[in-house]
């Protein structure tokens, strides 16, 4: 029996469209490899502080109303902050400017080799102080909500910790607390066999790529399986789009501040100090009991580099008795930032901060 036209045709359809794909694959492949890196930042800010390695923005309102308590991200210093603000309709700045929220942000840029020297104490005692006084000088109000991402949430904490009448909440993502759940990192600056004194002596800032590379080999097939995606996924721009934004954020990781990766991995990774209550900065004990503002800690369910474990002891250890813990699907990064967080975890990010920031 011959086979029906309908089908004949239904397959010359699904070859020619290979083919088509196959093509626009190879000529976009072209252009993704001669492009200069992907735009990121999506919405208007205004430099407020620019001091060495610290930037400080305030990004401009997109509505006329605003709620009464302002937002200051702590951005993680291996990363630059446009992951909260890659592009339209992937921007969580973009979102929560949209419901009101008036946005500042503590970004970072690579420490000058004369900044090789700052400590945990010049990010927690300094930086942070001065980036809340002067948001509080631009709005007029005391009341601060401090948010804080993965290690930008460590330095939150600590801040609070040791400013607790400065903070009115604390949102935290991806934020470690026990160090030890860490597992890779910890194995791989183990006491037993890393020499970080001889490290930080002899090239003072931790270059990015070091620090990229570690994140890397947490997952070390993730860098060629997205290659291999994008490949395959050429033809679609919105993919490679996107792509290309994560792929530059990574690309583009930080050099750590030689004494501050020494004392992170002495105090954190080696000793679990925040966790033991062991930590002391510029003599003072950061002891988290002392924090008491409303806390939201948002985790994600498939975080390779903080797992649920290393960040759930945050609600067993801060002294607020409003707290919350959020566990989203995606990983490290998802959460801050793509379609995913847009629907899933940003609107409910709004309905607990706003009646919190009247």
């Amino acid at each position: 029996m011959s086979e029906p036209s309908g089908g004949t045709d239904d397959v010359a359809a699904r070859v020619r469209t290979e083919i088509d794909r196959a093509i626009l694959r190879n000529i976009k492949g072209l252009e993704f490899l001669a492009a200069p890196k992907q735009a990121v930042g999506a919405m208007a800010k205004d430099t407020l502080i620019r001091r060495g390695t610290l930037q400080f923005y305030r990004y401009r309102p997109l509505v006329d109303e605003v709620y009464r308590v302002p937002i200051v991200i702590v951005t993680p210093t291996s990363n630059r902050g446009y992951i909260f603000d890659l592009a339209k309709g992937q921007s969580f700045v973009e979102f929560m400017l949209a419901r009101g929220y008036d946005i500042f942000m503590i970004d970072w840029l690579p420490p000058r080799a004369d900044e090789s020297r700052l400590t945990l104490e010049d990010y927690v005692l300094d930086f942070i102080p001065a980036c809340i006084e002067r948001a509080q000088q631009e709005t007029g109000e005391r009341d601060i909500t401090l948010a804080g991402y993965c290690m930008g949430g460590v330095l939150t904490m600590m801040y609070t910790a040791l400013h607790p009448e400065a903070v009115k909440n604390i949102l935290l993502f991806a934020t470690p607390l026990d160090f030890n759940h860490m597992t890779l990192f910890s194995a791989w600056s183990n006491e037993k066999h890393f020499e970080v004194d001889r490290l930080v002596d002899a090239v003072g800032n931790i270059p990015g790529e070091f620090v990229l590379s570690a994140f890397h080999m947490t997952r070390p097939a993730n860098r060629p399986a997205g290659m291999l995606n994008t490949w395959a996924n050429m033809w679609d721009d919105d993919y490679v789009k996107s792509y290309r934004m994560f792929d530059r954020w990574a690309e583009e990781t930080l050099p750590l501040a030689g004494e501050c990766f020494r004392q992170v991995t002495k105090s954190f990774l080696w000793r679990n100090a925040l966790l033991k209550n062991e930590m002391t900065l510029g003599g003072r004990h950061v002891d988290l009991s002392r924090i008491t503002a409303p806390l939201l800690s948002v985790v994600a369910q498939h975080d390779h580099i903080v797992p649920h474990p290393a960040a759930h002891p945050i609600m067993e250890k801060v002294g607020s008795t409003d707290r919350e813990e959020i566990i989203v699907k995606g990983g490290h990064v998802s959460i801050v930032a793509g379609l995913g967080a847009v629907k899933r975890l940003w609107p409910s990010i709004d309905r607990w901060l706003g009646r919190r920031s009247v």
